[in-house]
């Protein structure tokens, strides 16, 4: 999966392939494929999905209609379960599969283009079409906020890209983010569900956030939203966010009421509407555990909520692995420190490089000696850079002073690019969030890293 530069031989190798293994494992164990093979089931008409059945002959059509990252995937695997019993349908994605007779429309992540817009009002249109003698399976998961891009009206596409790049260099937390994304979206925010109404509705959720709330996942166009206009200007302001003036306007008209507010909780039009949640962080955190444990090495599931700036969390990373070493605790080396979560970062400078690879940088600048570690995005995408992260050690830094400041730069992705430190997979086919593995080793027995 992964293509990283391999020219180092003895332990460090052998630490850094036990690294892309996990986090390959990792990866895996999120896949559409993996879940799916498992969620779903099909059984004469009666189709399961986690713990609920629906009769298929009670409904007239059968449609997919969603988004993500892991769309994709999700309508391919739907397509061959299903077969002759989909009607149909519309995805928007950046990793496509041929899905039968659902149309799959490539967008762009994480900034969006023309076609992530047409292949959004393309799936509003088929929504609207749905009745109460449909039943419409839902792909919604990491990467929707921008592969369903539907701007409402007096807001374009530029407004969204530019607010989109602010919204994603200023550190704020993901549901702050996709506070503002709901208001200036005739998708987001519970407002397909509406469309949909009174189709019954199974959202298949890949959960990329902290929280597994399914009203931050793709900015929960399945899901009641509880924030509102006001929460999403108190957003801009305290994230000190330049928007456009367009969508600004549409924010304040949303106070003042003169345009509707998103579905709230308890909002009747969403009732034919539910979610599952089918894969999440810890998917891909235990599936990358086991492979550590296979290795000899004692997994330390430390959180699945890792969030904050990178670079703070790599320290904390940093320290779990001195405090391994030294004293034996939390767990007795060797070790690997296994975490997730979404790490952010305030971009003040003019560099190149994402979440990953600041955290993978500003860990390698502290690591103990002989310890390895890999620190990925699960979509495959880093930031907006080819990477999905990083496998560093603590020879990568050959040069802290340099290091230091293009890390100041928010340029980790060039120095750990000249020494072969980047891993790049390409889209992965889910987004499950971030994924770090850290090995220590025994101080005595440097051979089993």
């Amino acid at each position: 999966m992964f293509d990283r530069d391999t020219r180092h031989g003895g332990s460090r190798e052998r630490g850094t392939r036990a690294v892309l293994d996990a986090l390959e494992a990792g990866i895996t164990a999120a896949h559409p494929d993996t879940v799916l093979s498992d969620a779903i089931d099909l059984e004469g008409s009666t189709l399961r999905i986690a713990v609920d059945e629906y009769d298929l002959d009670s409904y007239e059509s059968v449609v997919v209609l969603g988004g993500g990252n892991a769309a994709g995937r999700i309508a391919s695997h739907l397509a061959d379960r299903l077969g002759e019993r989909l009607a149909g349908g519309v995805v928007v994605t950046d990793d496509p599969a041929p899905a039968g007779p659902v149309d799959v429309i490539e967008g762009t992540h994480p900034t969006p283009s023309e076609p992530n817009v047409d292949g959004a009002r393309r799936v509003l249109e088929r929504a609207r079409a749905c009745d109460d003698e449909t039943l419409v399976l839902a792909p919604v998961t990491g990467g929707g906020s921008a592969l369903l891009t539907a701007p409402v009206e007096g807001v374009d596409l530029d407004d969204v890209r530019t607010l989109t790049d602010e919204l994603l260099r200023s550190g704020a937390p993901i549901d702050r983010i996709n506070a503002v994304r709901k208001h200036v979206s005739a998708l987001k925010g519970g407002q397909l569900a509406r469309e949909l109404a009174p189709a019954t509705t199974v959202g298949l959720v890949f959960s990329d956030v902290t929280s597994n709330d399914p009203s931050v996942v793709a900015s929960g166009p399945l899901s009641p939203d509880p924030t509102t206009y006001e929460d999403a200007l108190e957003v801009l302001a305290t994230y000190e966010i330049d928007a456009p003036a367009a969508v600004t306007r549409q924010l304040r008209a949303g106070v003042e009421g003169t345009v509707a507010e998103t579905p709230g909780p308890n909002d009747p039009a969403l009732e034919s509407a539910s979610v599952t949640i089918l894969a999440d962080n810890a998917t891909a955190l235990t599936a990358a555990a086991a492979v550590c444990e296979r290795a000899g090495f004692e997994p330390l599931l430390l959180s699945s909520s890792i969030r904050g700036e990178a670079r703070a969390a790599a320290t904390t990373h940093v320290a779990i692995a001195e405090e391994i070493r030294r004293s034996g605790r939390p767990v007795s080396p060797p070790a690997a420190i296994v975490s997730g979560g979404e790490t952010t970062v305030t971009v003040t400078g003019d560099g190149t490089g994402g979440p990953n690879q600041e955290f993978a940088l500003g860990a390698a600048l502290e690591l103990p000696a002989e310890t390895v570690l890999g620190a990925v995005d699960t979509d495959g995408i880093d930031g907006p850079t080819d990477a999905a992260g990083a496998v560093v050690t603590p020879d990568v830094v050959d040069d802290e002073r340099r290091a230091r400041a293009m890390l100041a730069d928010n340029d980790a992705y060039p120095y750990l690019d000249e020494r072969g430190a980047l891993v790049r997979s390409g889209a992965t086919g889910t987004n499950v969030n971030d994924l770090r593995v850290l090995l220590v080793p025994a101080t005595d027995d440097h051979s089993r890293s």
